[in-house]
């Protein structure tokens, strides 16, 4: 009789282990520019929405200028909680990398950037 009951429980939370969700890392949706985009400078808006909520205070974005210069972007207050928005300013013609590092809110680290080029004038 106990081993049948033990037998049960365990197959009890083995089911409902199976029917909670996983959670899943940040995944970029949308990006504006798009990978690949090329857009008019020299001012525009940086806009990168994922698959959920993000932990901004512990977020970044950094941009990587045509001659290999970091600069961190400082991310706009009030974006979206699956949203990371940046401004930039006075950018040059040639090709950009928008690198992004998020921490999600189930804990997860994701890293990656999008491509874009700012056209001339």
């Amino acid at each position: 009789m106990r081993r049948r009951m033990a037998r049960t429980l365990a197959l009890a939370a083995m089911l409902a282990l199976a029917a909670t969700p996983a959670l899943a890392h940040a995944i970029v949706i949308e990006a504006k520019p798009a990978p690949g985009e090329t857009v008019a400078g020299p001012d525009l808006t940086v806009t990168l929405r994922y698959n959920g909520r993000l932990d901004h205070a512990r977020s970044r974005l950094t941009l990587v200028s045509p001659d290999g210069a970091s600069k961190r972007l400082s991310i706009a207050t009030d974006t979206p909680p699956d949203s990371l928005v940046a401004s930039l300013t006075g950018l040059a013609p040639g090709t950009y990398r928008l690198h992004w590092q998020v921490l999600s809110v189930d804990g997860h680290i994701t890293r990656g950037e999008v491509p874009f080029r700012v056209s001339a004038p």
